[in-house]
C-alpha cells in the first residue's frame, strides 16, 4: 500500500511564501480534525523551514462542550507540540498556546448581528490581537479544499461574480490558509497515520446551516457525478483567481486619480465611467478599500450602482453603503465620504462680532459702520435690518437681485454656480423680516446696499475649509491643472 501524499500544504505554502525562515506563525486551533492536522504539520515543519510557531484557541462560550474543547487543545499542545531536540543539538522550544474567551451570544445581541457573524468577528479580533502581542508575522487557519468548494458552491447558489467564484484566498493580509489544496480525506488519512486525537463540534452535524447541507448533501452528490470533484474545484478556483488578479491589476491605475479632501476621497467620475464594466466594478471596489482602510467588502449590486452613478448624465445622486460610507456624485466627481449630508443650524446674526452657525460653510463678520465711497473687495455695507437677522439654510421661494443682475431664485443661483447638492443646505442665507438680504459666496441684494455716508452694517463672509477645497477642485478641473 502506497504512502499517502501530504505534500499539498508544503507546495501551497511555498508558492505564496507563507512559512518564511525567521518568521513567526500563529496557528488557530479549534481542536477539530482540520486544525489539529495543521498544527501538527506546522510543528514538524518549523525545524525544517526555520520559522517560529505559536498556537491560539478561542472559546466562544456557545456550547456546553466549549470548555472541554479548550482543555483538549491545551493537552494536545502539551503532548504533541513540546520541546524538540535534534541530532545536531538544535533545541526547539515547546509551542506556546494562547487562549481567549468571549460571550458571543451576548455580543451578538448587543450588536444586533447573527451568531456566526459575531463569532467570526470576535475570533479574528482575538487572533489579530494575539499576533500583534507576540509579534507574529502571519496567522494560519485550517481552511481545506472542501471548505473552499463549499464556499464556491454557496456563492454560486446565492449569485456571485468572478471574485466570489474564486473562493477563499490562500493569502490575504497576514492571514494564510496553507491547507486550501488539502482535502478532508487527506486530513483523515493523516490523523489515522499518526494516531492524532481531535474533538468534533456537534454543530457541524446540524443541517439547519446551509454550509452543512452543502457539505453533507450536495458535495457527496457531485462527487458521485464526478469523482475527484473537490480536487477539480480547487484547480478551477486557482484558474479563476489568476484571471481575477489580472483584472484587478488592470483596474489598479485608477487609484492614481483619487484625491484626498476634508470630506473624503474624490475621484473623477469619467475616470471610472470610461472603463469596461469588468474593470469599472473592480475599480470601484479598489476605491472603497482605500476609503475604508483596506476593507473592500461590498455587494455586486452596490458596485454596479457606483459605476452607474459615474456614468449617469445627472450631476448629483448618491449610493449608501454599509459602515456609514456614502458615494456622492458631485457634478464631475465622485465623493467617497463618511460625513452625513448636513444642514447648517439657523443662528441669529451677531450685529457686532462674528457668527459661525453649526454646519455652515461660511462664518460672518458684522460690525456697525458708515458706508464708504468705495468698499473694499469682498465686503458689503447693508442698510439696517428689519427684526432679527438670521443666518439660515435656503428655503423654497428664496430669491434676490444681485447687484447688476436680475432677480433669481437662490436654487437657480446655486445650480448655475455648480455648488454640490450636499453642500447647498450648508450655504448660509442672510435674511430678516424683509426677505433675503445676502447670499454667502454670491453677494447682497441690490436693494439692501447702503449709500456712501449712510449708517450701515459692514458685512464679510469668511469661507471654511470645505468650501475652499471644493473651489480648488473645481478650478483644477476647469484649468486641467
Amino acid at each position: 500500500m502506497s504512502t499517502p501524499d501530504f505534500s499539498q500544504l508544503n507546495t501551497l505554502a511555498a508558492e505564496y511564501g507563507m512559512l518564511l525562515p525567521g518568521s513567526t506563525v500563529l496557528c488557530a486551533v479549534s481542536g477539530g480534525a482540520d486544525s489539529i492536522y495543521l498544527l501538527h504539520r506546522l510543528t514538524l515543519l518549523r525545524g525544517i523551514l526555520g520559522f517560529h510557531l505559536a498556537a491560539a484557541h478561542y472559546d466562544h462560550g456557545l456550547r456546553p462542550t466549549s470548555q472541554r474543547d479548550t482543555a483538549f487543545v491545551a493537552r494536545f499542545v502539551e503532548e504533541w507540540c513540546g520541546e524538540e531536540v535534534h541530532t545536531d543539538g538544535t533545541v526547539l522550544p515547546p509551542v506556546p498556546l494562547f487562549v481567549g474567551r468571549g460571550d458571543v451570544a451576548a455580543a451578538a445581541k448587543a450588536r444586533k448581528a447573527g451568531i456566526e457573524e459575531t463569532a467570526r468577528a470576535m475570533r479574528y479580533a482575538f487572533l489579530q490581537e494575539t499576533a500583534q502581542t507576540i509579534g507574529a508575522d502571519v496567522i494560519a487557519t485550517a481552511h481545506t479544499a472542501d471548505d473552499n468548494a463549499e464556499t464556491i458552491l454557496l456563492h454560486l447558489i446565492r449569485g456571485s461574480g468572478l471574485g466570489g467564484l474564486c473562493g477563499i484566498p490562500p493569502r490575504r493580509g497576514n492571514l494564510i490558509r496553507p491547507m486550501l489544496t488539502t482535502t478532508r480525506a487527506t486530513v483523515e488519512q493523516y490523523l489515522a497515520l499518526y494516531g492524532l486525537p481531535h474533538v468534533e463540534d456537534e454543530s457541524n452535524a446540524d443541517d439547519a446551516y446551509a454550509r452543512n447541507r452543502v457539505r453533507h448533501q450536495l458535495l457527496p452528490l457531485l462527487e458521485g457525478y464526478n469523482p475527484g470533484f473537490v480536487d477539480r474545484m480547487t484547480h478551477t478556483a486557482a484558474v479563476l483567481r489568476a484571471d481575477h488578479d489580472y483584472l484587478n491589476a488592470q483596474a489598479y491605475p485608477l487609484l492614481r486619480q483619487v484625491r484626498q479632501s476634508p470630506e473624503g476621497l474624490l475621484l473623477p467620475a469619467e475616470a471610472l465611467a470610461r472603463l469596461p464594466q469588468a474593470l469599472a466594478v473592480r475599480g470601484a471596489r479598489l476605491v472603497l478599500g482605500k476609503a475604508r482602510d483596506g476593507d473592500d467588502t461590498c455587494t455586486a449590486r452596490h458596485l454596479e450602482a457606483i459605476v452607474d452613478l459615474a456614468r449617469s448624465a445627472r450631476p448629483s445622486g448618491s449610493v449608501e453603503l454599509s459602515g456609514g460610507l456614502t458615494v456622492r456624485r458631485v457634478y464631475g466627481e465622485l465623493l467617497f465620504t463618511f460625513a452625513a449630508s448636513a444642514s447648517l443650524t439657523p443662528t441669529p446674526l451677531a450685529l457686532d462680532g462674528e457668527t459661525w452657525p453649526e454646519g455652515s460653510l461660511y462664518g460672518c463678520r458684522c460690525v456697525p459702520a458708515r458706508c464708504p465711497g468705495t468698499p473694499e473687495p469682498g465686503v458689503w455695507y447693508l442698510t439696517p435690518f428689519g427684526g432679527t437677522p438670521m443666518l439660515r439654510p435656503r428655503q423654497t421661494g428664496d430669491a434676490l437681485c444681485l447687484p447688476g443682475g436680475r432677480t433669481r431664485t437662490v436654487k437657480k443661483l446655486l445650480i448655475d454656480r455648480r455648488i454640490p447638492r450636499h453642500l447647498r443646505e450648508r450655504l448660509p442665507v442672510l435674511a430678516d423680516e424683509g426677505g433675503v438680504a445676502a447670499l454667502a459666496g454670491f453677494g447682497p441684494a441690490q436693494d439692501r446696499l447702503a449709500r456712501p455716508g449712510e449708517r450701515a452694517y459692514r458685512l464679510e463672509f469668511v469661507p471654511g475649509e470645505t468650501l475652499l477645497t471644493w473651489r480648488k477642485s473645481l478650478k483644477r478641473k476647469e484649468t486641467g491643472l
